[in-house]
């Protein structure tokens, strides 16, 4: 039973991530013979105020 974690910033609409569910989990059919209903998909957003990069805040990166 695969269990995968997505972490990413927010923003993205329930269409996309919708898509990216699907994907994650047909990926893991095709290439692990994982089945459908034994995968679980979780997406983490967090807020561009809570992630940094190269010790710089991501909302840091897109004021200035």
């Amino acid at each position: 039973m695969p269990f995968v974690t997505v972490k990413m910033l927010e923003g993205r609409n329930t269409e996309q991530k919708r898509s990216l569910a699907k994907a994650i989990t047909g990926a893991l059919e095709d290439i692990c013979g994982a089945k459908p209903d034994g995968t679980m998909v979780v997406i983490e957003e967090v807020s561009r105020e809570n992630w940094a990069r190269a010790g710089v805040l991501i909302s840091d990166r897109e004021a200035g």
